[in-house]
C-alpha cells in the first residue's frame, strides 16, 4: 500500500519520533525526522512527502505556523497535529489552520495507522471512481455561475481534509449532495456514507440508533445491534438537520466525537470508531447556540469550516441549465422525450424567487411535465405557489380563488364556519401542499413548513390526516 510513500516526522521528543518511525517503517513508508521547525523547513525544500506528522510545540517555534506553510507551499502533503491528550481547542485551531487531521498523546497506534491509510488515499490515483449520486440529487450541483463554481472549488479544499464540515443553506439547496461530494472525492471515499436525519429519529431511541445497543439491554433489544457510528466506521457520518438533536444527546454526541469512541446502551466497553463528522441544518445554529438551544462546545466541534450552499435564487444564470437536466430526467423516468421550455415559461420561471429551491424547481417541473400536452412547456402548465410574483400565482394565495393550471384543488371557505374551523381548513390546506410538493416525504415537509419533525406528526394526528 505504501511502498516509495514518504513521511517527515516533526517532534523534539525522541521517544515520539522513534514510536512514529517504527510504527510507519512498518507500513512500508521511508521517514525522515526533524527536532525543529528549522529542520523541518530545509527538509520539506529538499524533498516531497506524502504525509507530515508535526508537534504542537516546538523549540523554535509552534506547529500550527508550520501546517500553515505547507496548506500553502506544498498543497499535496496532508499533515497532521499531534496534540496533548485532551487539548481539542488546539486540535480545532490546527484544523482550522489546514490540518489534514490530528492524533493525540499518548498515541493510538490503531488510530495512527488509520490516519496515514486515509492520508495516502488522498494522493491515490489508482484508486476506484466514486459512485454517481442517486439520480433525484444528480442534477442539484450543475451551474456555471460564480457561486457553483466557488461553492466546487471549496468543495474540493475541504475534501482534503478530516475536519468537520458544517454546511450551512435553505431548505432544497442540495446540502446532502453536498456533504456526499465532499465524501466522494476525499480519503475516505471506498467507506460508507452514512447519511441520518436527526429530526427524524424518536428521542427515546437517539442513543441506541447512533450507538448500537447490546441484546437484552432494554425491552424489545432481542440481538445486538451496530450504531449508526459503527456503520460509518472507515467513511463518513453526515448529520443532517443536527439542529434538531435534544440537549442531552449533544452531550453524547460531542463525547463520541472528542473520544472517537461510542459505548453502545448496555455495553461495559467503548468501541473506537473511525468515523468523519458531516452535518448540516436550514436553521442559523449560532443563534440557536447563543440562546441556549444548542450547545457551544458541540456548534464549536462540529463548525470547524463551515460551507454555505447558495440558494437558487443568488444563481439564477443556472436556471435552464438545471431546468433541461432535471426534465431529462423526469422525462427518462416516464419513458418519453424531454420536451423544451417555451420562452414565456422561462421568463416566469425566472421571476420567481424559489424559496424552496432546487428542490422546489424539481416538483414544479414534474408537475409541469404531467401537464404539458405537446413538446414543449407553456406558461400556462406551470404552477407556482405562493411568494411568485405573477399575478396568477399571487390569486392561488387568496382562499377561495381559482387554482393555477396543475394545482391540488383546495376549498377553503373563511364564510363557512367559525374562526378555529376556518384555521383549521388553512393548516390543513398548507400541510397537504407540503407533503405533496415534496413527494409525501414528512421531514423534508416539516422543513419547508418551518416546524420541527415531531410537530408535523402532531398536527397530522390532530387533523385526521394520517
Amino acid at each position: 500500500m505504501s511502498e516509495n510513500r514518504s513521511a517527515l516526522i516533526v517532534d523534539d521528543e525522541r521517544d515520539i519520533r522513534e514510536l512514529l518511525v517504527l510504527t510507519l517503517g512498518r507500513m512500508g513508508l521511508r521517514i525522515d525526522t526533524a527536532a525543529n521547525l528549522g529542520e523541518a523547513r530545509e527538509l520539506l525544500s529538499r524533498n516531497s512527502y506524502d504525509l507530515c506528522f508535526t508537534d504542537m510545540r516546538l523549540p523554535d517555534g509552534n506547529g500550527i505556523e508550520l501546517v500553515g506553510e505547507i496548506s500553502r507551499n506544498y498543497p499535496r502533503t496532508p499533515v497532521a497535529m499531534i496534540t496533548a491528550f485532551g487539548n481539542i481547542e488546539l486540535a480545532v485551531e490546527a484544523l482550522k489552520a489546514g490540518a489534514f487531521d490530528f492524533v493525540s498523546k499518548p498515541v493510538d497506534l490503531t488510530v495512527l495507522r488509520g490516519l496515514v491509510k486515509h492520508a495516502l488515499e488522498l494522493n491515490n490515483t489508482e484508486r476506484a471512481p466514486a459512485p454517481p449520486p442517486p439520480p433525484e440529487q444528480a442534477s442539484r450541483l450543475l451551474g456555471s455561475s460564480p457561486a457553483m463554481a466557488t461553492l466546487r472549488d471549496t468543495i474540493g479544499k475541504v475534501a482534503r481534509s478530516q475536519a468537520p464540515v458544517y454546511i450551512r443553506g435553505e431548505s432544497g439547496v442540495g446540502k446532502e449532495l453536498v456533504a456526499r461530494t465532499i465524501h466522494e472525492q476525499g480519503a475516505r471515499a471506498s467507506g460508507p456514507f452514512v447519511p441520518v436525519n436527526c429530526g427524524a429519529i424518536p428521542a427515546e431511541l437517539m442513543e441506541s440508533e447512533f450507538f448500537g445497543h447490546k441484546k437484552g439491554s432494554f425491552t424489545g433489544a432481542h440481538a445486538d445491534k451496530a450504531g449508526l457510528f459503527q456503520a460509518a466506521n472507515g467513511g463518513t457520518l453526515f448529520l443532517d438537520e443536527v439542529a434538531e438533536l435534544p440537549l442531552p444527546m449533544q452531550v453524547k454526541l460531542l463525547r463520541a466525537i472528542q473520544e472517537k469512541a461510542v459505548r453502545p446502551v448496555g455495553a461495559s466497553q467503548e468501541v473506537q470508531v473511525d468515523v468523519r463528522i458531516l452535518s448540516a441544518t436550514h436553521k442559523d445554529i449560532g443563534e440557536l447556540a447563543s440562546d441556549g438551544r444548542f450547545r457551544h462546545d458541540l456548534y464549536y466541534r462540529i463548525n470547524v469550516i463551515e460551507l454555505r450552499v447558495p440558494p437558487l435564487r443568488e444563481r439564477a444564470s443556472d436556471l435552464p441549465q438545471l431546468t433541461s437536466a432535471i426534465l431529462d430526467r423526469l422525462a427518462d423516468q416516464h419513458g418519453r422525450n424531454a420536451p423544451s421550455v417555451s420562452p414565456d415559461a422561462m421568463a416566469e420561471l425566472r421571476r420567481y424567487p424559489f424559496p424552496g429551491n432546487v428542490r422546489e424547481l424539481e416538483n414544479i417541473l414534474e408537475r409541469a411535465l404531467a401537464m404539458a400536452d405537446g413538446h414543449s412547456i407553456e406558461i400556462g402548465d406551470l404552477y407556482l405557489p405562493q411568494g411568485s410574483a405573477t399575478p396568477r400565482a399571487m390569486a392561488d394565495a387568496v382562499p377561495g380563488a381559482a387554482p393555477a393550471a396543475g394545482a391540488p384543488p383546495i376549498d377553503i371557505d373563511p364564510a363557512g364556519g367559525p374562526l378555529p374551523n376556518y384555521i383549521e381548513q388553512l393548516e390543513r390546506a398548507a400541510i397537504q401542499k407540503a407533503l405533496e410538493e415534496n413527494r409525501w416525504n414528512k421531514t423534508r415537509a416539516a422543513a419547508q413548513l418551518g416546524i420541527t419533525f415531531r410537530a408535523l406528526r402532531y398536527k397530522l394526528k390532530k387533523l385526521g390526516m394520517e
